[in-house]
């Protein structure tokens, strides 16, 4: 991708964290990334276009702070790559709020546009396959349904709580914990076991 679009569409994420979907407007779009509207049609085609690229944008940008932090081998280590890639979409960082801002702005849009909700249900199971994934390594004695199942409720749980945090109802510690706790009743005392933890109670 070129710089030029990338501007675009680090500016156009801002746009849609701070005003929402509805808020886009290309020509505000075009003052925010220093550039001309004709030249945002040109690399987008349209606003469904410039969405479309956006979601690809913040989904994207969420791999890459979320990735490349791997736990240990065996199911111990993978419950901490799992643990560790859930809490960091929990940060409090600059590019983190406004990525997981813009991920809830699209994602309630796409309620009122259509053009976006292959693309976003695309990308949402992606990333509870990613998660599924590693709960399947955590837990190997589990069942892939069972996974599938885990990884969907963490990663709504992880949504939930990334909109109260972000909105001020919830502390980002209080949050963080309670994911933490999900991990936990989602593997359960059967992955433990067959980590070799013992259950103290």
């Amino acid at each position: 991708m070129t710089d030029r679009r990338t501007e675009i569409l680090m500016a156009a994420t801002r746009v849609i964290a701070r005003r929402g979907v509805r808020g886009l407007r290309v020509d505000e779009l075009a003052a925010e990334a220093g550039v001309s509207t004709s030249l945002i049609y040109y690399h987008f085609g349209d606003r469904a276009g410039i969405l479309r690229r956006t979601l690809e944008f913040v989904n994207d940008r969420a791999d890459r702070y979320t990735t490349g932090r791997r736990g240990g081998t065996g199911p111990d280590g993978a419950r901490q790559e799992l643990e560790q890639v859930l809490l960091l979409e929990l940060q409090d960082l600059p590019e983190v709020r406004e990525n997981s801002t813009a991920w809830g702005e699209l994602r309630a849009s796409a309620i009122f546009e259509p053009d976006l909700r292959d693309d976003l249900a695309r990308a949402t199971r992606a990333w509870v396959q990613e998660i599924a994934d590693l709960l399947a390594r955590a837990d190997p004695v589990g069942a892939a349904p069972g996974h599938a199942a885990a990884a969907e409720r963490l990663t709504a749980l992880l949504e939930g709580l990334s909109m109260r945090w972000l909105s001020g109802a919830l502390p980002l510690d209080h949050a963080r914990a309670l994911l933490l706790g999900a991990v936990g009743t989602e593997l359960g005392p059967a992955a433990d076991l067959a980590a070799g933890r013992r259950q103290t109670y």
